[in-house]
């Protein structure tokens, strides 16, 4: 059995809205992460299923920028379409730039829905987990750094991701 999903089939599951991808998988990631846990210790289940959500995000990450035409921050940005269809994410963008994408989100549906569910523990695992290791395979120069979440308590969260100007300048001079 493969452990990672097979990138040469096309993910349209995104056309949903990530919002309702989420929603879908925990219901079923949920009771899975809990009877295994049950069986085989808590600690040891989540960590494997943080493994496995930051592995999945990396490699959908690397598709994602395959899907957009090109990794640079003007493509990441305009995929945040995905997460924010239907109002899932309400953000303000504090600064974009060739250079840096930074923006907070001020309401989180995500953290609703979660919480809905009663799994708000898990909301972080599955879904906040992946927005560093995402950008990694969207493209490994892009920074990321955010030092607060609404998944955790916060009023809102704060994304902030950039690109060192001398690649910005080695994409320039190669296109």
């Amino acid at each position: 059995m493969e452990s990672t999903p097979d990138n040469s089939n096309v993910d349209t599951l995104n056309d949903i809205g990530v919002l309702k991808r989420r929603e879908i998988e925990a219901r079923i990631v949920a009771p899975l992460i809990e009877r295994f846990a049950e069986e085989f210790g808590e600690d040891r289940v989540v960590e494997l299923a943080r493994e496995t959500v930051v592995n999945v995000a990396r490699s959908q990450g690397s598709v994602l920028a395959d899907a957009m035409g090109g990794n640079d921050l003007a493509k990441f940005a305009d995929s945040m379409e995905n997460w924010t269809k239907g109002g899932a994410l309400e953000i303000e963008v504090r600064e974009q730039s060739t250079t840096t994408f930074a923006f907070d989100v001020v309401r989180c549906q995500y953290a609703e829905m979660y919480k809905s569910l009663e799994i708000p523990e898990l909301g972080a695992l599955l879904s906040c987990n992946r927005d560093g290791t995402m950008v990694e395979g969207f493209n490994p120069d892009i920074k990321f750094e955010r030092n607060q979440t609404i998944m955790s308590g916060a009023e809102h969260c704060d994304f902030r991701y950039s690109l060192d100007s001398a690649e910005v300048d080695v994409e320039i001079k190669s296109t």
